[in-house]
């Protein structure tokens, strides 16, 4: 069922309710999500983006009655990821020659994913294409926000933004605008979809979002490849980009830990007491790796400015939830954050400098020296944590 945006501007998506994880098992979904798909009818027909490749068929049923598919003038693909792109397959057997606008990079994408050689018509930044009653769309290319082949396009006269993955979250409801939904949901899911998927090129958002500026587009409503709608003050989030693109961090401590006996959880609860006494302003907060979700994990080190992590030594190198979590943390390429490790060991301390050296890789700054407790913690190392704690939030 189509949804009205604006104008000649509908939504028919498709919303993903029971969406649980995404990206393999590496993102967790608990609100679900939803494919955005727009549809503009103007003197020409066109659609921008598809769906997921399951919903492929019910998609394109819907879409035929909606509009009779023939007079798709041409399709925008914003970006060629499976979760945007996957309905164009059974779309295109039935509209073969219906041009679709992309950038080269997109072009090579949706030729790599489908094998197909359809009409492709590659656009860069400032290229346009008229739509009728005076309006256009403007092309820009946004590389590695989050893929190599993404891009925005902007509607004149209406002045919607269609940003695919920028400004969007894995959030799913129908009532569709941001100025109706939960705020505190809304705003949570739009942090978390910030830290996982656009912090590693958090360097190219300030660059891009100058760009856009210089342009002078006039944003009224932007629309989101998956999440809400933002038409209220939509500047909004594009303001928070700016932030999140800044070395983004709050008055947060985040300590995680994974324990084989309970030693190294002892270790962490006590830092954790130790930075609460020293410093009862900081949201200090605990997690442990093995019961928690990684991608909410990237969600609380994103949003501090100091990180602890541990793990006891076990075959000569970590448990295993602390290497994933670290192979992750060194994808993020966090910015302007201080850290420190600890553990607990029998034989040879090895866990806490594996930590601290991929804290290093990953671009903290390590502000102190591990502390670890050699089998299990006594009351003498518990009071030297609690003091470690007073210490690591002093020198943030």
């Amino acid at each position: 069922m189509k949804k009205h945006i604006k104008n000649n501007v509908y939504w028919v998506g498709k919303n993903h309710w029971d969406l649980r994880h995404f990206h393999g098992s590496e993102y967790s979904t608990n609100k679900g999500s939803s494919y955005n798909s727009f549809l503009v009818k103007e003197e020409k027909t066109v659609l921008i983006d598809t769906v997921y490749r399951p919903f492929s068929s019910e998609f394109v049923q819907n879409l035929a009655s909606e509009v009779d598919l023939s007079t798709i003038d041409f399709i925008v693909a914003n970006h060629g990821e499976p979760d945007h792109s996957g309905a164009l397959p059974e779309l295109m057997k039935l509209i073969p020659g219906t041009p679709i606008y992309c950038t080269e990079n997109g072009k090579k994408s949706l030729m790599g994913l489908y094998h197909e050689e359809w009409n492709f018509k590659t656009v860069k930044t400032g290229d346009r294409v008229s739509v009728g009653n005076g309006k256009e769309l403007i092309f820009i290319q946004a590389a590695m926000i989050h893929w190599p082949d993404s891009m925005f396009c902007f509607l004149t006269g209406d002045n919607i933004l269609f940003s695919n993955d920028a400004f969007g979250q894995h959030y799913c409801s129908e009532l569709l605008f941001n100025d109706l939904v939960d705020q505190g949901e809304l705003w949570a899911e739009t942090y978390k979809y910030y830290a996982n998927i656009i912090t590693p090129f958090s360097h190219l958002v300030a660059r891009k979002l100058e760009e856009i500026r210089q342009m002078n587009l006039k944003i009224e409503c932007i629309c989101t490849s998956h999440g809400i709608v933002w038409r209220d003050n939509p500047m909004q989030i594009v303001n928070k980009y700016a932030e999140f693109a800044n070395a983004y961090q709050e008055n947060q401590v985040t300590v995680i830990y994974d324990s084989m006996y309970g030693g190294t959880q002892v270790i962490a609860e006590n830092i954790v007491k130790g930075i609460s006494d020293a410093d009862p302003s900081v949201n200090v907060k605990l997690f442990c790796a093995a019961s928690s979700e990684v991608s909410d994990l990237m969600t609380e080190i994103f949003k501090s400015k100091g990180v602890l992590i541990g793990s006891p030594t076990v075959h000569n190198g970590v448990l295993y939830t602390i290497a994933g979590l670290m192979e992750f943390v060194n994808g993020m390429k966090f910015k302007n954050k201080k850290a420190a490790s600890f553990g607990c060991y029998g034989w040879h301390d090895v866990a806490t400098k594996t930590i601290e050296s991929g804290l290093k890789e990953a671009g903290f700054e390590i502000i102190m020296h591990p502390i670890s407790a050699n089998w299990t913690p006594d009351d003498n190392l518990m009071s030297k944590c609690v003091e470690y704690g007073r210490q690591f939030v002093k020198q943030l």
